[in-house]
């Protein structure tokens, strides 16, 4: 992480002042966090700490009460949200894992035989020269150089 980041996560305010960054009164932050709507880290005296990331969330939640959503519709909606939240992180991490095995399918050529289909790395052969099946679609004849031999 760069020394000069800012970790949106690092619980560093006392209820106090979150709850002034976020517009309410500490009481209400109780509240919510009894709820599990915010949920503050704990020093090691039990003493609430929130982060930028929980002052946001206590911000979003304001504006949904302001417009008329109960706690419990502000409890579905907070839970959606970081569900949404989670499946991205998820998708962004599948995404990655696609993409190196796109990588390394480019490095390897199959073989087949017996019934099998075996993954080959570029330049090795396979035990048994026979194994081998070429295929290529019907009109497509070989670039000159390529040899059918292996």
């Amino acid at each position: 992480m760069d020394p000069h980041e800012v970790d949106e996560d690092a619980p560093v305010f006392p209820i106090a002042v979150a709850a002034e960054l976020a517009g309410m009164h500490p009481q209400t932050l109780r509240q919510y966090d009894r709820l599990g709507l915010v949920v503050p880290a704990r020093t090691a005296g039990r003493v609430r700490r929130y982060s930028l990331a929980g002052v946001a969330k206590l911000r979003e939640i304001g504006s949904l009460s302001e417009a008329g959503v109960g706690l419990e519709g502000i409890s579905h909606v907070v839970r959606l949200r970081e569900e949404v939240q989670e499946l991205k992180r998820r998708v962004r991490d599948l995404e990655g894992e696609l993409e190196e095995q796109r990588k390394r399918s480019r490095e390897r050529v199959f073989a087949a035989g017996y019934g099998e289909v075996i993954a080959v790395a570029r330049g090795q052969r396979v035990r048994n020269r026979n194994e081998i099946v070429l295929w290529r679609p019907r009109g497509v004849e070989p670039e000159p150089g390529d040899d059918d031999r292996g």
